[in-house]
């Protein structure tokens, strides 16, 4: 099953990363949280990826066509330093199709470039690659597959300290409470898709808007509700807390290392 991952953007409120580097390029530990996301896809064996690179797509390519695979795997060295044997590996069964989806396009506007890459798929996946989860990835499939979806996206509790607010008509609260407390659920970023989704989707559009309106209206759009762990990397707060907890060994979403393979 194809993975389209969303490698564009230019993740302004990283700026203390994504002006020397792209968002998708921002460790965690010693690898990008793009390949964080790649090695959850490529865990449930998944792993004919689609990038959808935008601003500063050459230090991705750059990356991939110089990846050392020493850095996140156990080797020998041998003859003098001149000989490595692996003893396991990250990427040597990927395949991995790059693709220039433009600068400034939107994520709409990526997923209907990749098009021709997914258009025969029976279902295939998405991926913003600012989010890790733990989400079990065949269960998603199956829930999308039993509703007769066009597109399913993982539902998820808000991370953030705001607060929700019930303001009558004269101004006064009614309520007010943390919003992790209340039925919101947000949109995270894992998605499944048919094909048929291009159908619903229009020149300029984001993802998100309009076709998803679309979608909804007719009863093919669904959400899974995650209720385990789900956290992004869109400021550099949250990127402080995936480096402290990888820095303590709390990785639930690296369920290659945490699980066994489904």
């Amino acid at each position: 099953m194809k993975v389209v991952l969303f490698c564009g953007g230019f993740g302004m409120r990283l700026r203390e990363y994504s002006e020397s580097i792209p968002k998708p390029m921002v460790p965690i530990g010693y690898r990008p949280i793009l390949w964080h996301v790649m090695k959850y896809y490529a865990h449930f064996g998944h792993k004919d990826f689609v990038l959808c690179l935008g601003w500063q797509a050459n230090v991705i390519k750059n990356y991939f066509l110089n990846y050392d695979e020493c850095v996140s795997n156990n080797f020998v060295l041998s003859g003098g330093g001149k000989q490595v044997s692996l003893l396991s590996s990250d990427i040597d069964d990927w395949k991995i199709t790059f693709v220039d989806t433009g600068n400034g396009a939107c994520i709409g506007e990526r997923l209907k470039a990749v098009e021709p890459f997914v258009k025969d798929e029976e279902v295939f996946l998405a991926n913003y690659t600012d989010g890790l989860s733990n989400v079990y990835l065949p269960d998603l499939i199956d829930f999308h597959r039993n509703h007769d979806s066009v597109a399913t996206f993982v539902a998820v509790k808000p991370t953030q300290s705001f607060h929700a607010v019930s303001v009558g008509e004269d101004g006064l609260v009614n309520q007010i409470e943390a919003i992790a407390n209340t039925d919101t659920w947000m949109n995270g970023g894992y998605f499944v898709f048919t094909p048929e989704v291009f159908q619903y989707m229009e020149p300029g559009e984001d993802l998100v808007g309009a076709p998803f309106t679309r979608l909804s209206k007719q009863g093919k759009l669904s959400a899974y509700k995650h209720r385990g762990f789900w956290s992004c990397m869109d400021t550099y707060k949250e990127k402080q807390t995936l480096d402290e907890m990888y820095d303590c060994g709390n990785t639930p979403w690296a369920l290659w290392t945490n699980s066994p393979a489904a």
